[in-house]
């Protein structure tokens, strides 16, 4: 069995963007040590971390000195190149693994091995050449999201087909280039009811645990805002926190993986994707359960035993994009009005260069009921 890492230990962790930042938070409240891998030096972690060590994602040597010293690593974003994961993991445990990274980073791998293991995914076809991308599409029912292998996230290396009518050549070829004229997944469009995500943890000591499903509202294919509980059926509910822990087990997560999932009009619960880390829409965790997503992927990372998920009270977040800073008066939301909202709390990432569609912050409510919770932060968003 692999040790129970004690408060002093190093945590390494691959990427400095706001989701490091908020586990070496988590990390440093529990008495533990941080060294984070990112390309800027004055990334969202450094503020909070021992220690920043700048490298790009495919850079073997920085990945090799993050890890030295560390007595576990784990990751924020999973683009981080294969060669550098298993530099890593050859001074340290690598948590959440090598393979499960290299299967979801890759979405033509991540589907493949879902509908393979049998989990339930709408239907895909994948495209690795512009001449494949006409019969897919029309074995597909002509209505289709085209999305790129590798690296896409956020809406980017993405594009949508037939949404205006039968797809022509040229828009078929302005898809294709669109997304790099890269190996891609293109996915039927399904007539959704409602979208919701679940994430589950797994220690390498095997142990286990779902939290309560988030439902999710996407604006530019970019999560605007997310709620707990996500008000789903008890049925949907069950299946979905059992899928996400038997996907975990069966990659052999080390850490923590959201599964992302659709609800059709018809009742059919799909699979849609994977992320081996913290996730946006478990931002509100720290609120609405007893142990919140960043303390449960340090739990994770460090074999400790992993927190209770219960559900506390509903709770819901609204992400703070670069916009709100472009578009405000002066260039400076109004936080302290934003604040007046009962329940409401701020959660700033220290990006000093807000652009459009960029991730900044974002702001977090409590109600008696998810309605309720939500109903806050929206108001509070207005607010600002």
């Amino acid at each position: 069995m692999s040790e129970r890492l004690q408060p002093g230990a190093l945590l390494g962790i691959l990427g400095g963007g706001q989701l490091g930042r908020m586990m070496a938070m988590a990390a440093r409240t529990m008495g533990y040590r941080v060294r984070v891998l990112d390309p800027d030096a004055h990334c969202p972690a450094s503020f909070v971390v021992d220690e920043v060590v700048v490298g790009h994602w495919g850079d073997v040597d920085a990945a090799r000195k993050l890890a030295t010293g560390c007595d576990a690593v784990t990751l924020e974003i999973e683009q981080i190149g294969i060669d550098s994961l298993r530099a890593v993991a050859e001074i340290a445990p690598l948590r959440p693994g090598v393979e499960p990274v290299r299967i979801i980073q890759d979405k033509i791998l991540q589907k493949t091995w879902l509908r393979e293991k049998g989990f339930p995914v709408g239907a895909f076809e994948i495209v690795e050449r512009a001449e494949e991308l006409h019969g897919a599409v029309e074995r597909l029912g002509g209505k289709v999201f085209l999305k790129t292998a590798r690296g896409g996230y956020d809406g980017r290396g993405q594009a949508r087909i037939g949404f205006d009518g039968p797809a022509s050549e040229a828009e078929l070829h302005e898809a294709w280039e669109s997304i790099g004229a890269r190996p891609a997944v293109a996915e039927k469009a399904l007539d959704l009811d409602v979208e919701i995500s679940v994430m589950a943890a797994r220690n390498p000591s095997g142990e286990v645990r779902a939290y309560p499903a988030s439902r999710n509202h996407h604006e530019n294919q970019i999560l605007q805002w997310s709620v707990t509980p996500a008000g789903v059926s008890d049925e949907h509910e069950a299946r979905a926190e059992k899928n996400a822990a038997e996907i975990a087990a069966g990659l052999e997560i080390e850490g923590l993986l959201c599964v992302e999932c659709f609800v059709t009009r018809e009742g059919e619960l799909l699979v849609n994707e994977l992320a081996p880390r913290p996730h946006n829409s478990y931002h509100q965790s720290e609120r609405a359960c007893v142990t919140g997503q960043f303390e449960q992927s340090v739990r994770a990372a460090l074999n400790l035993p992993l927190g209770e998920t219960v559900l506390v009270q509903p709770a819901a977040i609204i992400n703070l994009l670069g916009d709100v800073w472009i578009d405000a008066l002066n260039g400076q939301p109004n936080f302290a009005r934003a604040l007046e909202v009962p329940g409401v709390r701020l959660h700033l990432y220290e990006k000093h260069t807000p652009r459009r569609a960029r991730k900044m912050g974002h702001l977090s409510a409590v109600g008696a009921t998810a309605e309720e919770a939500l109903g806050r932060v929206q108001w509070a968003f207005e607010v600002l």
